[in-house]
């Protein structure tokens, strides 16, 4: 397997966090993993409710949610990253873990996006986001098994990371 970070694998992965600390993808190891693509201000926010209550459900069995906000699709992640926590958890009792607010599209895509995007394409092979919360979920082997569209409720994806876990 080729080591740049785009192909590397899931586990050599890393991700900035809010406070500026780094968040190792290696602690994910055996674990069921979904990333959601985030935004405070979008028709799918209230997702997050739904996001929080999957995680909740299964967290104890070694299923983990990572939300990267991202402002790339019409604005509708204005706020700095305190803000993003603050309208999470008092909004919609968001637990799962954040990342710093950064791009999945474009030529300042995130390492994390670059992979996933790369690993699995959308409907028609194209593999760019087109909205918030899109969703791709991580097997304990660390491949990408799904990828579901921002039209895709939490709640329907539910017996896939069941299936995983």
């Amino acid at each position: 397997m080729s080591t740049s970070p785009t192909t590397s694998g899931f586990y050599s992965l890393k991700a900035e966090l809010p406070n500026g600390k780094t968040y190792d993808f290696d602690q994910l190891r055996g674990k069921v993993v979904l990333i959601v693509n985030t935004a405070s201000k979008c028709g799918f926010t209230p997702q997050y409710k739904g996001l929080q209550q999957l995680y909740e459900k299964h967290k104890d069995s070694g299923f983990v949610i990572l939300g990267f906000p991202c402002n790339q699709f019409g604005g509708q992640e204005p706020e700095n990253d305190d803000g993003i926590q603050q309208f999470c958890e008092l909004n919609h009792g968001v637990t799962f873990p954040l990342m710093k607010k950064s791009d999945v599209n474009g030529d300042s895509t995130n390492e994390v996006y670059k992979w996933l995007k790369a690993e699995k394409s959308g409907l028609l092979g194209l593999t760019r986001i087109k909205w918030n919360f899109e969703k791709f979920l991580i097997d304990k082997e660390g491949n990408v098994a799904h990828r579901w569209a921002s039209t895709t409720a939490p709640s329907a994806i539910e017996p896939e990371v069941e299936k995983l876990l």
